[in-house]
C-alpha cells in the first residue's frame, strides 16, 4: 500500500501542491494550470497549506488512516477503506451530505463542497498514471509517497 507523507518542516507554503491538486480536479475540462481559474469555487484543492503562527506552515492531508473516523461516521457507506489499496474512497452517489465525515476527522481533512452537495478529500489522484498531483508539484519535495 501506498501513502502520502509530508516533511513540514521542509513545507515553504508556496501551495504549489494545492494548485496542482485543484487542476487535476477540475470540473471544467480544461487542462494546464494557465487556464485554471482560481476564483471558481468549483476548483476546490483537497490538500490545505495553513500558517502554523510560528513561521512554518502545517500542510492538511488525507493520510487514508487504517481505521477511518470518516468512514466510520459515514451513515451511507460513501466513504469506505479499500482494502486493497488501503485508500479511503468516496462514492459521490452514495453521499447524503451529512457531512458527519467533516465533524468526525481528527485531522480536519475532509471539507464541504462549495455547492455543499457533497464532500471532498484527497483520491490520491488514482485518475491520473503518474501518481498524486501534489507530490509532482512540491519544489521543495516535502511531499512523498512511500509504500507502507
Amino acid at each position: 500500500m501506498k501513502r502520502i507523507f509530508i516533511d513540514p518542516a521542509k513545507c515553504g507554503g508556496c501551495k504549489n501542491c494545492s494548485v496542482a491538486c485543484m487542476e487535476a480536479h477540475r470540473r471544467d475540462g480544461g487542462q494546464g494550470v494557465y487556464t485554471l481559474d482560481l476564483t471558481d469555487p468549483e476548483n476546490v484543492s483537497r490538500n490545505r497549506i495553513i500558517a502554523d503562527g510560528l513561521g512554518g506552515y502545517k500542510p492538511i492531508f488525507c493520510r487514508h488512516c487504517d481505521i477511518p473516523d470518516c468512514a466510520g461516521a459515514c451513515m451511507s457507506g460513501a466513504l469506505y477503506k479499500n482494502m486493497e489499496n488501503g485508500l479511503v474512497e468516496y462514492d459521490e452517489d452514495k453521499c447524503a451530505a451529512c457531512y458527519m465525515c467533516v465533524m468526525s476527522c481528527r485531522y480536519g481533512v475532509p471539507a464541504i463542497s462549495p455547492d455543499r452537495k457533497r464532500m471532498i478529500k484527497c483520491d490520491f489522484c488514482v485518475h491520473l498514471e503518474e501518481g498524486p498531483a501534489c507530490v509532482r508539484a512540491c519544489p521543495k519535495k516535502a511531499i512523498e509517497v512511500r509504500e507502507v
